[in-house]
């Protein structure tokens, strides 16, 4: 069974949700979210909160509390490797010092406990004009599922610079992180962020970009590994002719919940974004959240938009929860729309493919991967697309021994 949803569009303040008994009530939308510096200005999660509530607010439970990182002389708790072109700088920021703050505020208790605890922000800066051939590697290795850690990371594309930053959590830790990017006029940039940490790992992320004057942004976010994964990207397109592209893949085993709640803000004129996520999930209490707003402000005439989530459900007792929204509040627009699908195997696709002498296993891996290739092949790194496709396959393998 497959189910699709068009939502309508909705104006800031009016989007109803259900209150558990049948009834509709407006709750406040994305855009008009109270923003802090301040841990204390925001209550610990229940659950019952809109940004919290399709989250296991138990299993994130220590990252809620605002203490440092459990660092030890010469072993931290998340251990970084940076592996970068000459041409690229990468230093540090404190509070305070630009660009870090340019863009980045905090609009929930993790975001502000990762800012307030990070003394030493990293920064990776492509520099104007530059173009990269080879990608920044960030490479974040956890050292224990009972170590926490907090970071922010600072990624920095100046005027008509190009290049491609990677960022890849392995091991396991209890990780709040904060990413901020700043695409400026005429740049073209790519963050990749991957996911493979072990069954045990907790990690919320909150990432937030501007892209600035004829600049184009993809953002691209890969889970498969951890016990709770939130990565939750707020792109603003905030020059005239600047261009948002946001895809994302997430596997979910037994027992995993992998989440991305995505934001993509078109505040300038003749704006683009394309929003693609998709998701495979197998196993009992497998998990999936994706709930994606998009808003067009006043200023965003010329806007073209469209954002979409596609989920493909492989074994009983496995969920995905899949919620568009999108605000438009200027008419002069070239195209917006929203939608979503979740379903299992399409029997059509299977019997064609049987139909042909191919054997329903073969059939069955043949689907999933031509389903999770698309955005494996926006990635744009050849070892990393290999790398994912071989994960795909291990996963299958998987579930096809159940």
């Amino acid at each position: 069974m497959t189910t699709t949803t068009q939502a309508p569009a909705t104006v800031p303040g009016s989007r109803p949700h259900s209150d558990g008994a049948g009834a509709f009530v407006p709750v406040q939308t994305r855009s008009e979210r109270p923003h802090s510096y301040d841990p204390a200005d925001f209550e610990i999660p229940t659950g019952r909160e809109v940004n919290w509530k399709h989250a296991p607010v138990a299993r994130l439970a220590p990252l809620f509390e605002d203490v440092a990182a459990d660092d030890r002389p010469g072993d931290p708790a998340v251990e970084y490797a940076v592996t970068a072109p000459e041409a690229v700088v990468v230093g540090s920021l404190r509070a305070g010092e630009a660009p870090r703050g340019d863009v980045f505020e905090p609009e929930d208790r993790v975001a502000a406990i990762a800012w307030r605890r990070t003394d030493e922000a990293l920064h990776v800066r492509i520099p104007r004009d530059v173009e990269l051939e080879a990608p920044v590697v960030v490479e974040m290795s956890g050292r224990g599922a009972d170590r926490r850690a907090n970071a922010h990371i600072v990624i920095e594309a100046e005027t008509h610079a190009r290049g491609t930053v990677l960022l890849r959590h392995a091991g396991s830790a209890q990780f709040d992180e904060n990413v901020e990017v700043i695409a400026r006029d005429g740049s073209h940039l790519e963050v990749v962020s991957v996911q493979q940490w072990e069954d045990d790992a907790v990690h919320a992320a909150s990432h937030q970009a501007r892209v600035d004057r004829d600049a184009t942004l993809r953002h691209i976010v890969v889970s498969f590994g951890g016990g709770v994964v939130r990565v939750n990207p707020s792109v603003e397109l905030a020059g005239t002719g600047s261009r948002g592209e946001l895809y994302g893949l997430s596997y979910a085993d037994a027992g995993q919940h992998l989440e991305s709640q995505v934001y993509l803000f078109h505040k300038g004129a003749e704006t683009s974004g394309d929003v693609l996520y998709k998701g495979a999930l197998q196993g009992e209490s497998a998990r999936s959240v994706w709930i994606g707003d998009v808003l067009i402000g006043p200023d965003a005439v010329g806007t073209d938009s469209y954002e979409a989530n596609r989920n493909l459900v492989l074994t009983d007792g496995a969920r995905a929860d899949s919620i568009p929204n999108l605000e438009i509040e200027t008419g002069d627009i070239r195209g917006a729309g929203h939608a979503s699908a979740t379903g299992r195997f399409d029997d059509e696709q299977l019997f064609y493919l049987q139909a042909r002498g191919i054997p329903e296993d073969e059939a069955r891996r043949l689907v999933v991967l031509g389903f999770l290739a698309e955005i494996v092949q926006k990635i744009g790194i050849d070892d990393l697309e290999a790398e994912l496709f071989d994960l795909i396959e291990a996963e299958l393998a998987q579930e096809v021994s159940r």
